[in-house]
């Protein structure tokens, strides 16, 4: 019998949770909250017993007992800047996850609930693996036009590693003799420089910077910015807003489904069609000067996320970024493998975690 492994990924209106029995998943279900539910709750700290608990309730509910897993990994949320790897869960993480000390998000939740249930277990271990803050950045790659506006790496690290691994693999090379281009594109868009194994350069995905997604502005004309916050017809949180939640495709399509646009593209709509062009022309601008970061020794350009199914407008921007390097597409993303891939990793041998300071 293998290692059972139990992943944890809490979104904003759900909790996905998986079972892996070490490369096998072998249970998958997205526990849904409502919005009433989740109503009552001040701020995202206070919701981990309710999630907690639906958990415990899913799993005994198909016959899986806490007692059998030998790592639950959590997705990790908004921490200080840390190295990318796979982390134990410690009194000094929990503290942070608990008062946002990079702000609130739910995915917070995932290293608390880990720890608490593997305490409840018997000889498991809680871990996250490869959190959003992730930072790996070169110095020259932090300065911004302003001392008080340092650069910050936020992106979807999770994944973008996973993928880049998987793809050394295909090639029979090692992550980290390689120079890549990763390209996720989801409700966020990240486009990262992958140097021999780390990111020396990545878009803040979170907070506005590089191309605009179906949820976010990303890089907005600054001056314009400024006069508009200080309009006097718009609070913080809206602007805020404006930026995350409510930019991007949002604001200029009213909705966030790349299906619905690629479904009015193919209708012939013209506004859908060039912002979906505007989209794609975005990405690959980011992606050339990604490659610029390389001096152009760029091994391959990956394509990943949720729009990468999107079969036209990929091609649209390989045709845009091939004479780069090969580009290679990668539809989805599979963050509760890569969660259970890294415990597994850790509880073989293959990898050491590291300690969260």
């Amino acid at each position: 019998m293998g290692y059972k492994i139990l992943a944890i990924n809490p979104g904003s209106t759900s909790t996905k949770i998986a079972v892996f029995e070490d490369h096998k998943q072998v249970f998958t279900h997205t526990i849904r909250h409502s919005s009433e539910e989740l109503s009552g709750f001040e701020k995202i700290a206070d919701q981990y017993e309710f999630r907690k608990e639906a958990i415990l309730k899913t799993l005994s509910d198909n016959g899986i007992s806490i007692n059998e897993l030998s790592v639950i990994v959590g997705r990790g949320g908004l921490l200080k800047p840390i190295q990318s790897g796979v982390y134990e869960v410690n009194e000094r993480m929990i503290e942070d996850l608990t008062i946002g000390v990079s702000g609130e998000h739910a995915s917070n939740l995932g290293g608390l609930i880990a720890a608490n249930l593997a305490k409840e277990s018997i000889g498991c271990r809680a871990y996250i693996a490869d959190p959003v803050v992730v930072d790996e950045l070169e110095p020259v790659a932090r300065v911004s036009g302003h001392p008080l506006l340092p650069k910050v790496s936020i992106f979807h690290a999770l994944n973008q590693k996973a993928i880049a691994k998987m793809y050394a693999h295909s090639e029979g090379k090692r992550y980290e003799d390689l120079n890549l281009i990763v390209a996720h594109l989801g409700g966020g868009v990240s486009v990262g420089v992958h140097k021999n194994g780390k990111v020396v350069d990545v878009n803040n995905a979170l907070n506005g910077e590089g191309p605009f997604s179906p949820e976010r502005s990303g890089t907005l004309p600054a001056y314009a910015l400024a006069e508009l916050c200080f309009s006097g017809k718009y609070t913080l949180s809206q602007v805020k807003k404006m930026i995350t939640g409510e930019g991007g495709l949002v604001a200029h399509l009213g909705t966030n489904s790349f299906n619905e646009v690629e479904k009015r593209v193919s209708e012939g709509d013209e506004h859908f069609t060039l912002l979906s062009d505007a989209f794609g022309y975005n990405v690959a601008k980011a992606i050339g000067a990604a490659a610029a970061v390389l001096s152009g020794n760029v091994d391959a350009v990956l394509l990943t996320g949720g729009i990468a199914y999107n079969t036209k407008l990929m091609e649209k921007i390989s045709d845009m970024v091939k004479f780069i390097s090969p580009v290679k597409i990668y539809p989805g993303e599979d963050e509760m493998a890569a969660l259970a891939m890294n415990g597994l990793a850790v509880i073989t041998g293959e990898d050491s975690p590291s300690v969260y300071l």
